[in-house]
């Protein structure tokens, strides 16, 4: 073998267990919910699971937040039916927005910004599940850095995340959405960089 081939492989080896290293803590160290109700100028919740919706609607009712954007919802629900399925309380009917646009985290980003921006926040609860809340705080901060996020994550339905080393599932959701939690951070970091210097 000779050196530069060497040198490629011992490289491999060091990439893959950071790689791995890096999953091990990505599952091990999940966010949680805040203890105290969090208050912020509004709520966005990203679609993806019923334990989102009523977490948000229940911020929503608790006066956490004066209005609620629900983002990524199908385009052939509507909002009465919504409601039941979040379980939505009085102020559902005043005060939560759909936004039917997002198809992905970055357009969950892109249509919470948008709302925040007309509505001029300064600061919104993001709840969505805990493993998809990194992701989904890098995509938001990217692209809107100068609202406060205060993260609510919620526990996923269908799937214990606790003790996700005995679960199959649990294994390849987490390494899945880490892979993209690293890709959308290499990502926003080099739109970044090229924003600076342009």
């Amino acid at each position: 073998m000779r050196i530069s081939e060497h040198w490629l492989f011992k490289l491999g080896v060091v990439i893959l267990v950071a790689y791995a290293m890096g999953f091990v803590l990505f599952a091990l160290t999940l966010p949680t919910a805040p203890e105290m109700l969090p208050k912020a100028d509004g709520i966005v919740a990203l679609t993806g699971g019923g334990a989102r919706l009523d977490a948000a609607d229940m911020l929503l009712e608790k006066g956490a937040a004066g209005r609620l954007l629900i983002s990524g919802v199908n385009p052939g629900t509507t909002k009465a039916e919504l409601k039941a399925i979040a379980h939505g309380g009085h102020r559902f009917d005043c005060c939560a927005d759909l936004g039917f646009r997002a198809e992905d985290t970055h357009g969950n980003a892109d249509e919470a910004t948008n709302w925040v921006h007309r509505h001029g926040f300064a600061s919104i609860i993001v709840v969505t599940a805990n493993y998809h809340m990194r992701r989904s705080l890098n995509e938001f901060s990217a692209d809107m850095p100068g609202v406060r996020l205060i993260a609510y994550p919620v526990s996923p339905d269908g799937i214990d995340l606790t003790r996700w080393w005995d679960d199959p599932r649990a294994v390849r959701l987490l390494h899945a959405e880490y892979a993209k939690y690293l890709a959308s951070f290499i990502i926003t970091r080099i739109a970044h960089a090229k924003a600076g210097t342009a």
